[in-house]
């Protein structure tokens, strides 16, 4: 793993803004930007950091690990689902595909975790039993596996995602039920993949989300991410059991303490401005998310070289004419 003074070295070298490829077609994400190249997409993965529906910090290397993350689960889950993905041409950037998108991001759950108003957990200790279609059992505690994952399918949308029902979702007419069904046990297929991948790492899988889409041939595509520390939530395994049963809280290596850090010092919903987050635990950040690149993919984490938007502008310059 790289040094946390490398890391700290390229606290100012961190791709931010892309806008400088000069390309048409540019659509801004929170992370990533999606250029449009007529028949296929680029998909920069940015070192921009996201939470409170804000830009809180850049965090080098970041991107390349969730590029190259995706790029390792778009590859070995290829025998469960084609992927989208034709062309890695850099670190952080990847040619895709044009999708139809489904209007359904699928939630899959091995856990009952989690903090929001919305999270499983919190329903759950509310008196909900019901969640999405999936009937839970009474006694559950936190953090307690499932019998088996369940699928907790939401709209997608970026302002608010609404949780749905496999019949609301047929019945608003947003997949037919033979897709739906077909989507459902692909996201299910995946999870399974991804918890046996993890669990050879040192790792559990506690819950991820899916996106998917239809090719010009109509058939079922992933797109988007796989299994990123973004998209997903991973425990640590050698300590989960024995933190558990202590009545702890599982290990994690999350972004979670830069969230805290900005709400103990600022407003981070309402304030105009925020204060900048210190380099002390960027570099903490950044180190977690290579962290969980080596242990996810089982390699060691090689940084790209050079000034990323100079780098950028080279790779892909064959590919983008």
């Amino acid at each position: 793993m790289i040094s946390r003074e490398t890391i700290r070295a390229s606290l100012g070298n961190c791709l931010t803004d892309t806008s400088g490829l000069g390309l048409p077609g540019l659509r801004r994400g929170k992370v990533r930007d999606i250029y449009d190249l007529g028949d296929r997409l680029l998909i920069v993965t940015t070192d921009r950091q996201s939470a409170f529906d804000r830009i809180i910090a850049s965090v080098p290397f970041k991107g390349q690990v969730l590029n190259q993350v995706s790029a390792f689960w778009f590859e070995s889950t290829y025998d469960i689902v084609r992927s989208s993905v034709i062309e890695i041409p850099d670190p952080c950037a990847t040619i895709a595909e044009k999708c139809s998108v489904l209007p359904v991001e699928f939630i899959v759950r091995g856990y009952l975790t989690g903090s929001t108003a919305t999270s499983a957990w919190t329903l759950y200790r509310e008196g909900v039993r019901d969640i999405c279609g999936n009937r839970l059992p009474d006694g559950m505690v936190k953090n307690q596996r499932f019998a088996r994952p369940i699928l907790t399918p939401t709209t997608k949308s970026d302002i608010h995602d609404e949780p749905l029902t496999p019949a609301q979702i047929v019945d608003r007419g947003l997949m037919t039920r033979a897709r739906w069904e077909e989507a459902s046990e692909v996201a299910m297929r995946l999870y399974d993949r991804g918890v046996e991948t993890a669990a050879s790492n040192g790792l559990v899988l506690v819950d991820t989300k899916y996106e998917m889409g239809l090719d010009r041939e109509g058939r079922l595509t992933l797109i988007d991410e796989v299994h990123t520390p973004d998209s997903s939530r991973y425990w640590l395994a050698g300590t989960l059991e024995e933190r558990l049963a202590a009545g702890l809280e599982p290990e994690n290596i999350d972004k979670e303490f830069l969230r805290l850090w900005f709400v103990e010092h600022c407003d981070p919903y309402g304030d105009a401005e925020l204060p900048k987050a210190p380099d002390d635990l960027v570099v903490e950040l950044s180190s977690r998310y290579i962290s969980l690149y080596e242990m996810i993919t089982g390699g060691e984490f090689a940084p790209a070289p050079g000034e990323p938007l100079e780098r950028l502008r080279a790779e892909l310059a064959s590919v983008t004419r």
